[in-house]
């Protein structure tokens, strides 16, 4: 099993930024924003964030912000509110917001919001709790939770429970962890875990390891390392972590790592994700 190989992680991260003519590079390239906050949130659990320059990607991000006050994934692409979200994430990450409006932005995310209490990922209006945590995680970081109608937002949220505990996308949608997360977040920013069945959920979320340690996202399905992530930092917010075996866990996630050069797969022996490294 080993260690973590914190320092070939760190060189696999930073060396993705130097491959922009690749084609991993440029199939994603309008995911960029998440990456680098992904990335960057790697780094700095890793101690290395100094590694990078800050100024050149606060730079970078600025120049993704469109005048409604969202932002795009990449310089030229369209706002949406997930990369608005990653976008105010390494800001705060850098102590930078200070170079934002923030009005402004509160303001974008706050006419996303629906009626229902919603919210819609952009202009077009597909409706998703992703977006209802980007968006209230986003307004949250900013100071701004008054400009959105709260109320509503946490009633939404509640309507996309689901009888096996889970949460889905929309009322009625399939439960999957990395929707779980989203809600459990949201529900945790605005100090309403109190409405959930922390013990109910907390048994669906357990049931996601599998025999080899790894988590998957949803019943039946193979074990991913992504959902180390959307898993645990759940069973962490509704205090339900001692219910998985952690150590059969952290063993799975270091059987992913590329010991020869960085970076952490799904499962062990696939390809490497700078997303995954967190």
């Amino acid at each position: 099993m080993g260690d973590l190989v914190v320092d070939k992680h760190v060189q696999y991260i930073l060396s993705v930024e130097k491959k922009k003519d690749s084609f991993e590079s440029l199939v994603m390239e309008h995911l960029r924003m998440n990456g680098a906050y992904w990335g960057l949130t790697a780094l700095d659990l890793m101690g290395k964030l100094g590694a990078v320059d800050r100024d050149m990607v606060v730079s970078w991000v600025l120049k993704c912000q469109h005048d409604c006050g969202g932002f795009g994934g990449n310089i030229g692409h369209d706002p949406h509110i997930l990369y608005t979200l990653s976008a105010v994430q390494v800001l705060v990450l850098f102590d930078r917001i200070d170079v934002l409006d923030i009005d402004k932005v509160a303001d974008y995310i706050a006419r996303l919001q629906n009626e229902d209490g919603s919210f819609s990922g952009d202009k077009w209006g597909e409706i998703d709790t992703r977006f209802s945590y980007n968006a209230i995680c986003c307004i949250a970081l900013l100071h701004r939770l008054d400009k959105i109608n709260i109320e509503k937002a946490v009633s939404f949220i509640l309507r996309c429970k689901n009888l096996d505990g889970g949460f889905g996308c929309t009322p009625g949608g399939e439960s999957h962890a990395g929707q779980v997360f989203c809600c459990v977040g949201a529900l945790a920013i605005t100090g309403s875990l109190n409405l959930i069945d922390k013990d109910f959920l907390g048994w669906w979320l357990c049931e996601r390891q599998v025999k080899s340690g790894g988590l998957n996202g949803r019943p039946e399905k193979l074990p991913d390392v992504c959902y180390s992530w959307w898993v645990l930092s759940s069973l962490i917010m509704i205090n339900r972590v001692q219910w998985i075996d952690r150590d059969k866990l952290k063993t799975f996630i270091l059987e992913c790592q590329d010991k020869e050069n960085g970076g952490i797969s799904d499962r062990p022996d696939d390809a490497v994700d700078v997303s995954l490294c967190v």
